[in-house]
């Protein structure tokens, strides 16, 4: 890997009357930065091949529907009829049930099979209609007559219209950086499905995986996106100082706070399913996970301000560039705080409406383990990011060029330039 001297984009043109700093031994810093990067992915290979498990050790369970008998079909509704059921306003376990009529849905399947079933309350009220594509499952015992059950409705060539959509407008705006863009999400997730999933599956140590597995995915992914380039290392360094707050943050944060990682039944499954599962180091290493997205742009947006900052004002000295790029920064941790929060009300939503609904203390929702673990995430990660924030501007001022001495300038006129 080779840095080049200057970062292509508008960081390195002219800007107006101003022109970017000259070249001042940028090509060697070019090359103490590129074995720097040499040794860390190294390292990190190394690393990725000390925790990657193999196929024996991964946890697996039988699919419950892939027992024999058993098969999901898809299949289109051709009738909905209201059915009564006796649904009061109580379920079993206690707790409030949806009132109402059932439905008794007619159906046929892509195989030319016809059939009903029943559906409950909830989804009937909810709206099935005649023509909806549906999901369903086909139990078929040997020597017995097939019965179904609804699985969900089919969404997937609807999710597939939506994902080209975003991906042609992605690409119309931001043209090549968005293709490369959308290159990085795909390389993350194949990070994730290939390495740090069935690492975590296989007991290896929840933090370490999430450190190695995050720190791999910004080093491809920055370069894959950002370009090589000075500016580029600068970020990918100040986002592997937040990775690392974040990691050792999320660990304290994670004993300190008694989370157990049992804050649903999908959890209490997973333990029976992978004993050897650390479901409190999942928590940890969620949060540091979590946080990758905006630590990522955070850095970003930093090294960014840092160089343009510099080619517009060539002469403005390293620590007046720092200053004013942290003004940036001040503006992006503010936008950044909120938004966090709001992705966080965005997806919990059906647990804030039942919050409110049962009027209950924010204080007594908030120490539950299913609330404090996301209010832990989010503070966790808020504290690694708007660290990262003045250590990702020290370092992209450092490495950016250096002031631009003005020309015809005396030795007094200088020194006076580089104290601004």
């Amino acid at each position: 890997m080779s840095h080049s001297a200057e970062p292509p984009g508008p960081g390195t043109a002219p800007l107006g009357h101003h022109h970017a700093p000259p070249d001042r031994g940028r090509r060697g810093l070019a090359q103490v930065l590129a074995a720097v990067i040499a040794l860390l992915a190294v390292g990190l290979g190394v690393a990725v091949w000390m925790l990657w498990p193999d196929s024996d050790q991964v946890a697996s369970a039988q699919n419950p529907y892939g027992q024999p008998g058993v098969s999901i079909v898809d299949a289109t509704v051709t009738g909905v009829d209201p059915l009564e059921c006796g649904a009061g306003g109580v379920g079993p376990d206690g707790l409030p049930a949806v009132e109402g009529s059932c439905g008794q849905v007619r159906f046929q399947t892509d195989d030319g099979e016809s059939a009903e079933l029943t559906v409950q309350p909830a989804l009937y009220n909810n709206g099935i209609e005649v023509g909806d594509e549906i999901q369903v499952i086909r139990i078929a015992p040997d020597g017995a007559d097939a019965t179904f059950e609804f699985l969900d409705f089919q969404r997937g060539s609807q999710l597939v219209w939506l994902g080209l959509a975003c991906a042609v407008v992605i690409i119309a705006v931001a043209r090549w950086r968005g293709l490369f863009a959308l290159a990085g999400v795909a390389a993350t997730i194949g990070a994730l499905v290939v390495f740090v999933l069935p690492a975590l599956l296989a007991g290896e140590n929840a933090l370490a995986v999430a450190v190695v597995g995050s720190s791999a995915i910004m080093l491809v992914v920055l370069y894959l996106v950002h370009g090589i380039s000075i500016r580029t290392t600068s970020a990918l360094l100040g986002t592997l100082a937040g990775i690392a707050m974040t990691a050792v943050l999320g660990s304290l944060t994670t004993g300190w706070t008694h989370l157990t990682g049992l804050a649903s039944e999908d959890d209490q499954v997973l333990m029976a399913v992978a004993g050897q599962v650390s479901l409190s180091g999942v928590v940890t290493a969620s949060m540091v996970i979590a946080g990758l997205g905006v630590l990522n742009d955070v850095t970003v947006t930093q090294a960014s301000a840092v160089w343009e900052l510099r080619a517009a004002q060539p002469t403005q000295s390293r620590t007046g560039v720092f200053v004013s790029a942290m003004r940036i920064g001040r503006d992006h941790i503010a936008s950044s705080v909120y938004t966090l929060v709001f992705a966080y009300a965005g997806t919990a939503m059906t647990v804030l409406l039942l919050i409110v609904a049962y009027q209950r203390g924010l204080g007594e929702i908030a120490s539950t383990e299913q609330v404090g673990a996301e209010i832990a995430r989010t503070l966790v990660g808020l504290i690694g990011l708007v660290l990262a924030v003045p250590i990702t501007t020290a370092i992209a001022t450092a490495l950016a060029p250096a002031p631009d001495r003005p020309a015809h300038a005396t030795p007094a006129e200088w020194t006076e330039v580089e104290q601004t």
